[in-house]
């Protein structure tokens, strides 16, 4: 996938989860509907700035003498097998966030769970510090413990068919080459998936955020969507990266 798509899909995914999560705090509080057709209409809005940029980063680089709609074709707009667990993922995060975790945050399972993310990702570790500093939790720890689990299991899962994926994107790339070419978009891949790692899986963002941060709409995304991108993020780099060599016979 090159690097316009995956900024325009993880675009689009960031905008309606934050709508939706925008919304639902709107009914939740008991606010007054009416600003619910102006959230719809700034999380369109938003969308459509980041498609603008991604679309247009594209198409500056391909062949200007086909005409947009002919080099754009059905499939290019579904998402593969990958993408499909992914989208999945993202909407179970989501339904934890405003249906579970604000009611069950504390028990023995959800205990299992938080305490075998902070064993693996340091990053949660640092957010409970954060945290600890803000009351109530509303379920926000178990909220990221889930995400993050969701997002090792994406991981690990779409790791075993990495071969696959990356034969994929190699006949892909007989009809579409990268703009940046192969090597430079592996190695953007990379660098960003790195830069997010640090940020996020390590933990050395979390202290940039304070409570008012964490407990309105961006802590919630940070904390149910940000592991999942990442995740999805990491795989591209892993595919991106396993595609640079020759396939073997």
């Amino acid at each position: 996938m090159g690097v316009a798509r995956l900024v325009a899909k993880g675009w689009i995914v960031l905008c309606v989860y934050a709508g939706a999560h925008a919304i639902h705090h709107q009914f939740t509080a008991h606010a007054n509907a009416a600003t619910i057709p102006a959230i719809i209409v700034s999380m369109l809005l938003f969308a459509a700035m980041g498609l603008l940029f991604a679309t247009g980063y594209g198409v500056s680089a391909r062949d200007g003498t086909k005409p947009l709609l002919e080099r754009l074709r059905p499939h290019h707009l579904m998402p593969d097998f990958n993408g499909i667990v992914f989208l999945i993922f993202v909407v179970l995060s989501y339904l934890n966030q405003v249906l579970f975790a604000p009611s069950y945050p504390v028990g023995a399972g959800i205990g299992a769970i938080v305490n075998a993310i902070q064993f693996a990702v340091p990053g949660q570790v640092s957010l409970l510090v954060v945290l600890s500093r803000c009351a109530p939790d509303s379920g926000r720890v178990f909220a990221s413990a889930f995400a993050w689990m969701l997002a090792i299991i994406f991981v690990a899962s779409a790791i075993s068919r990495i071969r696959l994926a990356a034969g994929l994107l190699r006949l892909e790339r007989t009809t579409r080459s990268e703009v940046l070419g192969a090597p430079i978009h592996a190695a953007v891949l990379g660098i960003a998936a790195i830069a997010g790692i640090q940020l996020f899986f390590i933990g050395n963002a979390y202290p940039w955020f304070g409570c008012q941060i964490l407990a309105g709409l961006p802590g919630t995304v940070i904390i149910g969507l940000v592991p999942l991108l990442l995740a999805y993020l990491i795989v591209a780099a892993l595919t991106a990266a396993v595609a640079l060599s020759p396939e073997k016979q």
